[in-house]
Formats: structure tokens, C-alpha cells, sequence
């Protein structure tokens, strides 16, 4: 772990779980792993909102880029400046998707570390900040008293398949079928396929393997992602 990471990723993110484990009812971890989820998850939707906006624009204007692709077919040079000049016509930067995926990767990796490697229920005081150690409270690892998330559950890790189906169902478009599609479009389809299918039972047992802090983690924030899909669509109608 980099000094840069563990200083302004890691320790934020430890000392608020410390902070929220004191907050929550009955010092519930799993409550408590909820409310920093959703908390980050907050934090980030200006930027998911945009990707979101920017998605939707790319739609709208894929019949414009396809005649675009078959009018200069033969001339590449052409159709990529056609294409750019769309973009910027309709204030779309098709790479801002991207950059929001890899804003979000410090973060999310910062919460698999406080979840899976936090050591919880002991709590590290030297990791924590002044105001966060006047706060400690001994931790209770049973979400609402029945799933220890210390260990693994095979109950959260199915939720965890279920909720990535729909969260990649609803924020993924699905590739158009064509009468003659390219090798691209072939491509495409089977992308979409294994995201939708094989993406969920790689992240169920992804979320058994570890422990269920980091499978509830998944399914609040998949249950966050399907709501907020629904919301900004719905403000862009």
C-alpha cells in the first residue's frame, strides 16, 4: 500500500467506518458498512451522474455516427474527424466515461482494504484520527444480529450474483442487432453477454471468497447504482 494511498484513501476511509460503527444503532458493523457505502457512493454521483448524461447523449446520436462510419467507410482519415466534430456539436467527450471508471478505482479499492484487512472488531488506534479515538465503541458483527461479517456468507454472495445482474442490466445498453454485423459488432455482443451473465457469478464468488463486510458492500452499492440509474434518466427525459 503507497504512502499517498494509505494517507489520504485508506485512513479516511478506516476512521469514517470507526466513526459510523459508534453512530449506528448497536455499534452494528453491517449497518455501518451501509451507511459509509452509501455515503461514498453520494460523494461520487456528480461524476457518475455526468458518465450517466454522456451515455445517453452517445445514444441519441449512434444512427448520426453510423451513417457518418458508412458514408466514408473508405476513408478513416474523414469519418474520425466527422465523428469528433458530432462530439463536439453535441458537447459529448466520449472518453469522460472512462475517466469516471478510474476516479472511482482509488476509492473502491480503499473500501475493499477497510473491509477485508481492517482487522475489525479490533480497532487499530494508531490509525485513527484525534476526534475519530474519543468515539470508539466496541464493534457488534452481527448485522441485525444474525450474519457475522467477520466471516463469509453464502447468503449475501448469491445477493451479491442477483444484484450485479440487475445493476449490469440496467446501466449497460444492450449492442443492436444488425442484418451484417462486423467482427466489432460480434465483439460487442459478446461483451455485453459475459457482463451480463458471467460478471455477476464472478462477483458473487468474489464476495463468498472474502467476507461478508465486502458482499454487503456489493449489494448496497448495486442496489445504489440500479436507483440512481433510474433517477437520472428519469430527470433526462
Amino acid at each position: 500500500m503507497s504512502d499517498l494511498f494509505h494517507t489520504y484513501i485508506y485512513l479516511p476511509l478506516y476512521n469514517a467506518l470507526i466513526y459510523l460503527i459508534h453512530t449506528v444503532p448497536f455499534a452494528d458493523v453491517g449497518l455501518a458498512v451501509i451507511a459509509l457505502t452509501i455515503l461514498v457512493k453520494i460523494l461520487l454521483l456528480p461524476l457518475a451522474y455526468k458518465a450517466s448524461v454522456m451515455q445517453q447523449k452517445m445514444k441519441k446520436i449512434a444512427p448520426q455516427i453510423e451513417e457518418i462510419k458508412a458514408q466514408y467507410k473508405d476513408d478513416r482519415q474523414t469519418q474520425t474527424l466527422k465523428i469528433m466534430e458530432l462530439y463536439k456539436e453535441n458537447n459529448i467527450r466520449p472518453l469522460f466515461s472512462i475517466l469516471v471508471i478510474f476516479a472511482q478505482i482509488p476509492v473502491i479499492l480503499g473500501l475493499y482494504w477497510v473491509f477485508s484487512k481492517g482487522g475489525l472488531p479490533s480497532i487499530n488506534s494508531e490509525l485513527l484520527y484525534d476526534f475519530v479515538k474519543k468515539t470508539v465503541t466496541e464493534p457488534n458483527m452481527l448485522f441485525l444480529g444474525i450474519i457475522d461479517m467477520s466471516r463469509r456468507s453464502i447468503i449475501l454472495a448469491v445477493l451479491v450474483a442477483i444484484t450485479q445482474f440487475f445493476a449490469t442490466h440496467k446501466t449497460m445498453p444492450k449492442p443492436e442487432k444488425k442484418e451484417n454485423p462486423s467482427i466489432k459488432d460480434d465483439i460487442a455482443h459478446s461483451m455485453y453477454f459475459q457482463m451480463k451473465f458471467f460478471l455477476p457469478v464472478f462477483m458473487g464468488f468474489i464476495a463468498y471468497s472474502i467476507s461478508a463486510a465486502v458482499a454487503l458492500y456489493f449489494i448496497v452499492s448495486n442496489l445504489f447504482t440500479v436507483v440512481q440509474d433510474m433517477v437520472i434518466k428519469r430527470l433526462n427525459k
